[in-house]
């Protein structure tokens, strides 16, 4: 049975149900496959609380293929694929560890980095298929000698994006003024959604000027987390979206425990508490804006 204790015996448990939503959202950001239990249980979970589609992400080549195949078989899941911006770095320098799950050293390179991109734009092709990304940029995880293949595979994820008319999912940490930049030099897809935004207020008007969708997750119910709120306060409600990025960034009071897409309620409310405005009206302007954002 979950706890809602913290302590040693309950800090590893599933946190408990939330009140159901009244009006049915998405989570616009999963990974089910890092998750414990069956995509079934999951997504039935979900279901049970009024979370009744989610968007399934691929980082990296065998990510990727798995939410391709699990949104073909299953009609409340939709799948993004791509290469997380570190694995670009991984690739080019032919690292198995870390975050990718290949297993084998392989050959690196440029050539490698191509061969990769090159079936993600193969999956990008299904109709299954509604996004591409995670991908993006991320300073926190690598270090100077990674910036220039992560850019390269970011700039390669747009292109991909706005050739198979499908929405672009971005990752971007420590490097909010080069992503801006590289979606200014590259012209952004029509459909941009900035996962786990991570901005401060003045940012979200920038996005907001540019017509891009932000995404927020649990953390923005952290305590030191009063930038996203700001952000989430000055975002116009029709580019507002709300995900997991489970298993990770699980919502106070469940923070350090198992996320998973059945917990998207604790965020709803922790949302329409900062906008002031009612949790139903919110849980339809998500509902809509996920929908818009990857063409379902």
């Amino acid at each position: 049975m979950p706890s809602n204790s913290t302590d040693a015996s309950g800090k590893n448990a599933a946190p408990p149900l939330p009140e159901p939503l009244r009006v049915p959202v998405a989570d616009s950001h999963t990974h089910l496959d890092m998750q414990s239990g069956t995509v079934e249980e999951a997504l039935a979970k979900a279901a049970s609380v009024g979370v009744t589609t989610v968007v399934q992400v691929g980082c990296d080549i065998k990510g990727s293929r798995w939410a391709a195949k699990t949104a073909a078989a299953f009609e409340s899941v939709h799948a993004t694929v791509a290469l997380h911006p570190n694995e670009a770095p991984r690739i080019v320098h032919g690292d198995p560890d870390g975050w990718s799950r290949q297993g084998a050293r392989r050959p690196g390179g440029a050539q490698a980095l191509d061969e990769a991109l090159a079936e993600i734009d193969r999956l990008a092709a299904l109709p299954q298929v509604k996004g591409v990304g995670e991908t993006g940029l991320d300073y926190f995880r690598t270090g100077p000698e990674g910036k220039e293949a992560q850019e390269r595979s970011f700039r390669a994820h747009i292109e991909i994006a706005k050739r198979h008319g499908k929405a672009l999912v971005i990752h971007d940490r420590d490097a909010h003024e080069d992503v801006l930049r590289v979606l200014k030099e590259e012209g952004a897809p029509e459909r941009t959604v900035f996962h786990c935004y991570s901005g401060d207020a003045e940012m979200a008007e920038v996005c907001a000027r540019e017509g891009y969708f932000m995404s927020f997750a649990g953390n923005v119910t952290f305590k030191n987390a009063q930038n996203l709120r700001d952000a989430v306060a000055v975002a116009p409600l029709e580019l507002l979206l709300v995900e997991t990025d489970a298993p990770f960034l699980t919502p106070v009071p469940y923070r350090g425990r198992p996320n998973a897409p059945y917990l998207i309620p604790v965020t709803v409310r922790a949302l329409a508490a900062v906008r002031g405005i009612d949790e139903d009206a919110l849980a339809t302007a998500l509902g809509a804006n996920t929908a818009r954002a990857f063409g379902y």
